[in-house]
C-alpha cells in the first residue's frame, strides 16, 4: 500500500524545495536503497518536465572505500562525481542508514582525505554554491531506536517534521532575520555559557525547508575575531562515527583556546584539522515546533525547538565572515526550561529566554504558532 505521506513528501521536494522546471536535470543520490521514496521523487520529476537521474551508495561500501584510502584515488573519485555534479541543475541527498557509528573506526586521516576531496570539489566548489540543493534523512529502524521511540511512532514524527507548512514558517522568519540583520552584540548565558560575539553586517538567511528537511532556523555568523568566552553544549555531537558528550569550549579573540569533551584528545584533533577549525563559521536559532528531544542526527538536532547552534569551521557563501576549512561541525544547545534554560540578548535586550521568544515582533516563531 503506498504512504500517501511520501507522495506529500515528494511533492513538496520537487515543487517547493528545488522548484524544479521543465528541462532541468536532478541527480538523487541515496545512501541506503529506499525504493519508494525514490521511486515517488523520480515520478514527481518526470511530472514537472525534468530528468531525475539516481546513484545509489551504502555507508558499508563507503567504509571499505575510506579504509583503503589515498590521496591519489580519492582525488580521481572527486573528478568522477564532480564531472557528474557540475552537469546537474539540482540536487536531492537522500541519506539514511543501518549504523550511524559505521564510520566511527575510520582513520581520521583518512576522513581527512575524503573531505579535502570530494567533500571539498564536489560539495563545497559545485553543489552547494551551483545547483539547487535539499538534503534529508529517511526513516528507518536505528533513527527511532536513536530517538528512543518505536518505528511506527518515529515515522508519525518524521512526517509531521518533513511535511509541516513551510512556507508559514519562512513568513513567520522576516522578523527575525530582519531583526538579526540590524543587530550588532550578541550575549548568550546559561549552565556553563557565558558568550559574546557580534554579527554587525553578517547577513542573516533564513531557511525554512529549501534545502535541509526538516527544516527550521535563521543563521548568520560572527564576525571572525569577536567571540569570546565559554559554552558548554548540552546534546550529544557526533562526528564522523564518535559521539562527543559534555563539550565545552572557550574563545578568545575568535579561537578556541580550549575544548573538553569525554574524549578529550579527540575533539582536540578534530579542531586542529586546519586553521579555520578552532574558528566559528555560523550561529544559528532553531525553531522547529516538531523537534524537542536530540537524537544523535544533525539534521533534526539543529532545528530542535528552543535551541541555537554555533558551529566551528567553514562559513557559508551567504553568512561570510572570511572563515574557511574542511569541517563544519554543528554543535548544538538547547535553552529550554527542562535542558537548564537560558537567554539570549541581541544589543543588551532579552530576545528569547529558555527557549521562548518574548518580544512581541518574534512571537509568531514560538511553537503553538508555527504548527
Amino acid at each position: 500500500m503506498k504512504d500517501p505521506r511520501i507522495e506529500k513528501l515528494a511533492k513538496n521536494l520537487i515543487n517547493y524545495s528545488l522548484k524544479l522546471k521543465k528541462g532541468e536535470k536532478v541527480l538523487i543520490e541515496n545512501f541506503k536503497l529506499e525504493t519508494e521514496l525514490v521511486t515517488a521523487l523520480v515520478k514527481e520529476a518526470y511530472a514537472v518536465g525534468a530528468y531525475p537521474f539516481v546513484s545509489i551508495k551504502d555507508h558499508k561500501v563507503d567504509r571499505a572505500l575510506l579504509m583503503g584510502a589515498t590521496e591519489e584515488h580519492y582525488n580521481m573519485i572527486a573528478d568522477y562525481e564532480a564531472n557528474v555534479m557540475k552537469d546537474m541543475d539540482a540536487y536531492i541527498g537522500l541519506r539514511s542508514g543501518v549504523n550511524i557509528n559505521e564510520l566511527s573506526d575510520v582513520p581520521s586521516e583518512n576522513m581527512k582525505i575524503q573531505g579535502n576531496t570530494v567533500g571539498k570539489k564536489v560539495h563545497r566548489e559545485i553543489r552547494v554554491p551551483k545547483t539547487k540543493w535539499v538534503v534529508l534523512r529517511y526513516p528507518t529502524e536505528s533513527m527511532a531506536q536513536a530517538a528512543k521511540m518505536s518505528t511506527e511512532a518515529f515515522e508519525d514524527f518524521y512526517f509531521n517534521v518533513c511535511n509541516l507548512d513551510y512556507s508559514k514558517m519562512d513568513k513567520a522568519m522576516d522578523a527575525l532575520e530582519a531583526l538579526m540583520n540590524r543587530t550588532d552584540k550578541v550575549h548568550i548565558k546559561g549552565p556553563g555559557t557565558d558568550l559574546t560575539f557580534s554579527i554587525k553586517d553578517i547577513p542573516a538567511v533564513k531557511c525554512a525547508g529549501e534545502m535541509n528537511i526538516p527544516d527550521g532556523e535563521v543563521y548568520t555568523a560572527p564576525v571572525r575575531d569577536s567571540v569570546n568566552g565559554t559554552l558548554s553544549y548540552n546534546t550529544p555531537s557526533p562526528n564522523n562515527g564518535f559521539t562527543f558528550e559534555n563539550v565545552q569550549l572557550k574563545f578568545k579573540d575568535g579561537k578556541i583556546i580550549e575544548a573538553t569533551a569525554n574524549d578529550t584528545e579527540r575533539i582536540n584533533k578534530i579542531f586542529d584539522t586546519d586553521e579555520g577549525a578552532r574558528f566559528i563559521g555560523e550561529f544559528a536559532i532553531g525553531v522547529n515546533p516538531y523537534i524537542l528531544y536530540p537524537m544523535g542526527d544533525i539534521l533534526f538536532d539543529e532545528k530542535i525547538d528552543g535551541s541555537f547552534h554555533f558551529t566551528p569551521g567553514q562559513a557559508y557563501e551567504e553568512a561570510w565572515n572570511g572563515n574557511s576549512s574542511n569541517i563544519h561541525w554543528d554543535m548544538v544547545c538547547i535553552q529550554r526550561p527542562e535542558y537548564g534554560g537560558g537567554e539570549i540578548y541581541f544589543d543588551d535586550v532579552l530576545i528569547r529566554k529558555d527557549g521562548r521568544f518574548v518580544i512581541e515582533e518574534l512571537e509568531a516563531l514560538n511553537p503553538e504558532n508555527l504548527k
